[in-house]
């Protein structure tokens, strides 16, 4: 028997395990590549994915780690179109974003990717059920804030930004994730594709919206362009509602024109943005939907709170919002996946 030394046994151990790994490097090479995906669309809660779930007829369950419990799997199709479940709010959001983003399961570098979810909305500018495309996504929660009953006389609401002095002052953006501005092209094909969508309607909306003396609540539902903006606080309000139009404005250097409130698409672009910067998919193929489940503020002579528990008692408003995210948004993921050969290499001219 020939007795080996200490070090020629260690050797005979490394040179063993650098062979295992070796023999077993073959089967690692056939693991499941990457599934590549089309279009991804993203809901925040249950209400939101369930009329895509039904149309899509998804025949692809992924089970991805570190997405929520409540919604574990992304649902896709034959064809590379995918839909995912955040979950609800700021949080949710971006943790399930860069769940997918990172899980390696998806090959997302052509992806185009589509948030669709319910909002408030301004009726100056739109109506119950309608849809619109955001260019600007602006997050009010990022701010300063004295209460309203103690904040200086010649002030129109507690907010401010971060080392101003006054409402009507301009941040600096040093949290970079304050605003974000989509892709023109793609927001400009998304409205030419879905501007001749037919939008769901009901009774009960129908005779609310008579209430407002704007002529935008008035209309019937229809997909429009204005911009949205972020926040976890569920907020109402004539007066929190001038603020989001003033600070709208204000963080877009007067571009942004304030349309709809919801609390995660500042969350989920800048979870976007950082798979972006990582190589994993192209912030120019993100596109931002929201339909209104109810007006942001009362109508001449209501009360705010009357008008918040008014609003809760319209499930016609919530269906249609929730039904005509894929009756807007459809189009396009339908433009997408139905000519990817235009498509694949970028919004098509």
């Amino acid at each position: 028997m020939v007795k080996l030394s200490r070090l020629q046994s260690l050797c005979l151990s490394v040179g063993l395990g650098v062979a295992s790994l070796l023999h077993a490097a073959p089967d690692s090479a056939n693991a499941t590549a990457p599934l590549p995906v089309k279009v991804m669309i993203i809901s925040m809660f249950k209400p939101e994915a369930a009329p895509w779930l039904a149309v899509l007829h998804a025949d692809k369950e992924i089970t991805v780690p570190g997405l929520p419990d409540d919604y574990p799997s992304v649902h896709c199709t034959s064809a590379g179109v995918c839909q995912m479940t955040t979950g609800m709010g700021h949080a949710n959001a971006a943790a399930s974003i860069m769940a997918v983003e990172y899980s390696g399961l998806f090959d997302l570098e052509k992806t185009y990717f589509i948030i669709a979810g319910i909002a408030g909305i301004d009726p100056a500018q739109g109506t119950l059920g309608g849809a619109a495309w955001a260019r600007y996504a602006v997050d009010s929660g990022i701010a300063q804030e004295i209460d309203a009953r103690e904040m200086p006389p010649k002030w129109t609401d507690g907010y401010f930004g971060f080392d101003t002095d006054a409402p009507d002052q301009m941040p600096k953006l040093s949290f970079h994730t304050e605003v974000f501005q989509l892709n023109e092209a793609l927001l400009q094909k998304a409205l030419a594709v879905t501007k001749s969508a037919v939008l769901e309607d009901s009774e009960d909306i129908q005779e609310y919206r008579r209430h407002y003396t704007e002529a935008a609540a008035r209309l019937a539902p229809s997909v429009i362009q204005c911009d949205t903006l972020s926040t976890d606080t569920w907020w109402v309000g004539r007066h929190l509602g001038e603020h989001a139009r003033t600070w709208t404005k204000l963080l877009t250097h007067g571009a942004g024109n304030y349309c709809t409130t919801q609390e995660e698409d500042n969350a989920t672009l800048a979870a976007l943005t950082r798979g972006a910067h990582s190589g994993l998919l192209d912030f120019q193929r993100v596109a931002l939907l929201r339909t209104a489940s109810d007006f942001d503020r009362p109508y001449e002579h209501q009360t705010t709170f009357d008008c918040v528990l008014a609003q809760r008692k319209l499930t016609g408003a919530f269906r249609t919002s929730t039904d005509n995210l894929v009756r807007a948004a459809m189009p396009l993921v339908e433009a997408i996946s139905n000519d990817w050969t235009h498509w694949e290499g970028g919004v098509p001219r």
